[in-house]
């Protein structure tokens, strides 16, 4: 079952509607093109009524994106679903990049999104991420879901010396 901007679900909530719309995440992080040098990381953006407002993955348009970088792109920041919003990613959101002018942690403090999920905060592997940090001295409700970091380990196992492992 494919989810598309437009799709529902449940509305964005602790417990079970957060499993489902983060393991959606973790489910658009496979179809990532693999890289020697970046995650493969899934995002999706939920409106308070549970429609899918904007989704994407790493890679998926240009070999320089990033998950949430797709899943905002084509939102209107005007739009006032967006004030009552939840974004979900696979990993956190990057705090630094070489590739853009702006991280996903400050692409996301760019929309009224006011609550981040995600499932596994990124490792030093690359660089030392503080993108939660950023978003939560921002004002933003962060929840880490790391019951679920082991889904987005396997879909990295590559960049984690082959099989997944704990942090």
């Amino acid at each position: 079952m494919s989810t598309v901007p437009g799709d529902r679900g449940p509305a964005p909530a602790p417990g079970d509607a957060d499993t489902h719309w983060l393991e959606r995440a973790v489910a658009l992080s496979r179809s990532s093109p693999r890289s020697t040098t970046a995650f493969a990381v899934g995002a999706v953006v939920v409106s308070a009524e549970g429609l899918v407002l904007g989704e994407g993955h790493s890679r998926r348009d240009d070999p320089h994106d990033h998950a949430e970088e797709v899943a905002l792109r084509d939102l209107d920041l005007t739009d006032p679903r967006l004030t009552g919003a939840t974004i979900y990613s696979s990993l956190e959101p990057c705090s630094a990049r070489a590739s853009r002018p702006r991280s996903c942690s400050a692409l996301i403090l760019l929309t009224p999104i006011p609550r981040v999920v995600l499932a596994w905060r990124e490792p030093d592997v690359f660089v030392d991420c503080d993108g939660a940090e950023r978003l939560a001295a921002a004002g933003r409700t962060v929840v880490e879901r790391p019951d679920l970091a082991a889904q987005v380990r396997e879909v990295n196992a590559h960049l984690l010396g082959g099989a997944p492992r704990s942090t």
